[in-house]
């Protein structure tokens, strides 16, 4: 008897329609808050029907080529972006979907950056207002467990808006990091193909006139991001006299004046890749890139100066030494957060190792010269050292998971 085949009954589907989230980003160094902002975004995708709000388009284009900074509204990456609404424009309205609802069901304000107010006026009007967050800046001070997720009302509308602040303890709302961020980085750092061929994408010239891949690979790869006050200067002439060849791979527009000075050269915005040779140090000047792309850059180095947030993170999750310059703040505040950060960051360091890296360190934020010669002698206790802060990293949950959880808690 042959059988008979019998099709399964065929199955009709609605499509989930996701809630809604609006972040509200103003740029404040140029990258660190949007860049923050750009991540949380996208990572945000698998949950909600996300728009990011931005009042520096021009900014936001150094790290996303796609962004056209004239445009009042363009899709990227799944997300929704819109310049900064300072009045309900029809563009606002029409981002919000249907009927004129321009409140999304949650907002999160980045960094205190202070909402437009016909914004937080229609929010007080909604029958069900949304769920209000300030994201903070990342602090490794203690003080940050206490206050996170504490709510604050608004004194004349009376919405409830909740502080929510990243941090580095189960006690805090976690850092920002892809699900399969440590396989892709492991997989890369293992595969000197991949490497070359990443600095073969960006740009950068191999051959007569360049690298080899031979001195490419030999040299101590450092990437150099940092703000105008960082003592770079002193830096380009210890590296120059170094007995182990180094490559320093900077930014268009960083450290500008001190690059020109020691490579005697000057900036031209027009040619994206510039080389320079003096002594031992192979100085090479770089176009701005994509967040993935800068991912693959710190994977790749083996010293990454960082500064921000944003960088400041990405270079922990690299899993390489690391030096970070922090963001000044009036009487020097900022100290107090630096001093923070390092001694969560250099728990079971050596005494020797601990004394090199925090006269660095120090030194780098104005505390100081900065010795790279007694720095580089311990580089590889110090990637040692990063690559198991990074693995406890991994193991918490991300900023983006914790803050899903939180809205649904007090939804």
């Amino acid at each position: 008897m042959n059988a008979v085949f019998i099709p399964a009954p065929s199955v009709v589907t609605t499509p989930v329609m996701l809630p809604t989230l609006h972040i509200f980003c103003r740029v404040v160094d140029n990258f660190g808050d949007i860049g923050v902002c750009w991540r949380l975004a996208r990572q945000m995708t698998e949950f909600y029907r996300v728009t990011l709000w931005v009042d520096d388009l021009l900014s936001f284009k150094q790290i996303c080529a796609d962004i056209q900074p004239l445009q009042e509204m363009q899709s990227c990456m799944s997300v929704l972006i819109g310049r900064w609404p300072e009045e309900a424009t029809a563009a606002v309205v029409a981002s919000g979907g249907g009927g004129g609802f321009v409140v999304a069901a949650v907002v999160i304000e980045a960094f205190a950056c202070a909402l437009p107010a016909w914004y937080e006026s229609a929010m007080a009007k909604c029958d069900k207002p949304p769920v209000w967050i300030n994201l903070d800046y990342l602090s490794a001070e203690a003080w940050v467990e206490g206050c996170h997720e504490l709510a604050s009302l608004h004194p004349s509308l009376g919405l409830k808006k909740y502080f929510f602040f990243p941090g580095f303890t189960d006690r805090t709302g976690g850092l920002l990091i892809e699900p399969e961020l440590v396989h892709q980085r492991e997989q890369f750092q293992l595969d000197t193909a991949a490497i070359v061929d990443f600095f073969n994408g960006i740009g950068v010239p191999f051959g007569a006139e360049g690298l080899s891949v031979a001195e490419l690979m030999a040299s101590c790869k450092v990437s150099l991001f940092c703000y105008p006050d960082a003592p770079v200067r002193p830096l380009l002439a210890a590296w120059s006299a170094s007995a182990d060849p180094v490559i320093c791979f900077v930014p268009q527009g960083v450290a500008t004046e001190a690059i020109e000075a020691h490579a005697g050269f000057v900036s031209d915005n027009n040619v994206e890749i510039r080389v320079f040779r003096t002594g031992a140090l192979t100085l090479i000047v770089i176009p701005f890139m994509s967040q993935d792309q800068y991912d693959r850059l710190l994977w790749a180095c083996d010293v990454n100066f960082v500064r921000g947030e944003d960088s400041f993170v990405r270079a922990q999750l690299a899993g390489k030494t690391m030096v970070w310059q922090i963001y000044p703040q009036e009487q020097d505040a900022h100290l107090d957060k630096l001093q923070a950060f390092m001694r969560q960051y250099e728990v079971g360091m050596p005494e020797h190792l601990l004394a090199s890296y925090r006269n660095f360190w120090l030194a780098w934020n104005g505390q100081g010269e900065p010795d790279w010669f007694l720095l580089n002698e311990n580089l590889s206790l110090l990637h040692y050292f990063a690559q198991g802060w990074s693995h406890q990293l991994f193991k918490k949950n991300s900023l983006a998971q914790s803050l899903c959880q939180f809205i649904q808690k007090i939804s």
